[in-house]
């Protein structure tokens, strides 16, 4: 056999055994806690038209993107974010609904992306969409749900950073920023490079109050009382002041929640993903270098499907969240109940009316019929390879 044929593609990978036991289970676990919240499931495609992540509405770029096409010509793609996706569908199905609709979601996601750093190509999204409230009720929800969810996993410690898209956009805008400069600086933001922003402000001929407005990116606020003095100097902006009132009642609605603890404020981050219109918060924890939840509101992307509706959501990303499980080493039980029935020929009706009979109430069997050539410690063994809990032998011994 070809060896090639044995490997996956560069940036996939196999699960199977136990982590794709736990997996199962997390995601499992994760998705019934949403429910609980009131959502409702939805599926969309792995691909979708080209169109749904173009340019206009700023999701990945094409270049990141798996396409193909399909009888007609149409071009496909198969889907980097899900987001987008639900979009579509609360426009499609939705159109009439004035009052909020709740949806959530598993599925994988393809990012085509060259410098992978260790970052998977296919990864598992689990996740939450809000369509309809533009409250921040409902951004409390979102950060309460998220919260409720790594708890559950398993977490003890992480950290839910939040921002809001007005802020840095409202401080470019104050600044007179052409396009070419702010995507410098979203740059420099977007790459950790905060020595890189300091120069960048200092270069440019502004009024004090804004260069210290500038001196929030890359600060975190433990909370929403830690940014007051940031907030007094955004007086002469109302956008970036509206933005930083908004933070400020959102953390007092977390407070009833239970989670302020979990939360820290970043004023300046952003995202790649240029939908987001309000709240942008990002979920971390140790092991992972990456993310384990992001998310935020995007009260214009479903325009761009024909609705005018705002709304707020965020994805766990699995594969993220259980490599930090691992990495801190807190174990995610899972119980193995299954049977194993070896059987000679002379008993085989007795093993399979067994069988169905222990099916039918719930239980686990694997039948195997016993070769002459195995032992009982075979297939004792073989039931400890396989995390199976009992063995049982009819071979009339």
């Amino acid at each position: 056999m070809k060896q090639h044929l044995l490997h996956t593609p560069e940036g996939f990978r196999d699960i199977y055994n136990g982590e794709c036991e736990k997996k199962l289970d997390l995601e499992e676990k994760l998705y019934n806690i949403l429910k609980t919240y009131g959502y409702h499931p939805i599926q969309t495609p792995s691909f979708e038209f080209f169109d749904i992540f173009g340019k206009e509405i700023g999701t990945t770029a094409s270049k990141d993107l798996y396409k193909f096409f399909d009888r007609e010509g149409n071009t496909l793609v198969l889907r980097p974010d899900i987001t987008p996706s639900v979009a579509r569908v609360a426009a499609n199905y939705f159109m009439e609904e004035d009052m909020p609709v709740r949806f959530c979601y598993k599925g994988n996601t393809f990012i085509n992306t060259g410098s992978l750093l260790g970052r998977l190509k296919e990864c598992t999204q689990l996740g939450a969409e809000l369509i309809g409230d533009p409250t921040a009720d409902a951004d409390a929800e979102m950060l309460s749900m998220v919260a409720e969810c790594l708890l559950h996993a398993g977490l003890k410690e992480f950290q839910i950073s939040v921002g809001h898209v007005g802020i840095l956009q409202g401080m470019m805008e104050a600044a007179g920023f052409d396009e070419d400069e702010e995507e410098k600086l979203r740059s420099l933001i977007m790459n950790n490079n905060f020595f890189g922003v300091e120069s960048f402000i200092e270069e440019r001929h502004l009024a004090d109050g804004l260069k210290q407005l500038f001196s929030v990116i890359g600060r975190i606020y433990p909370s929403a009382e830690a940014f007051q003095e940031a907030k007094a100097a955004a007086g002469r902006y109302p956008k970036i002041h509206a933005a930083m009132e908004h933070l400020e009642k959102l953390h007092s609605l977390l407070l009833l929640y239970g989670i302020d603890k979990y939360i820290s404020f970043e004023l300046g981050v952003i995202s790649s993903y240029k939908y987001y219109s309000g709240i942008l918060f990002h979920g971390y924890t140790f092991g992972s270098g990456e993310p384990v939840v992001k998310g935020g509101r995007y009260d214009r992307l479903l325009k761009h499907f024909g609705k005018d509706a705002p709304a707020v959501g965020f994805v766990i990303v699995t594969d993220q969240l259980l490599a930090a499980l691992s990495r801190q080493k807190i174990k995610t039980p899972i119980e193995h109940s299954c049977q194993l029935v070896v059987y000679e020929e002379a008993y085989r009706e007795d093993a399979v009316v067994y069988a169905r009979k222990q099916r039918t109430a719930g239980c686990s069997v694997e039948l195997l019929l016993k070769a002459p050539d195995r032992t009982r410690a075979d297939y004792e063994a073989y039931a400890k390879r396989n995390q199976i809990a009992r063995v049982q032998f009819m071979d009339g011994e």
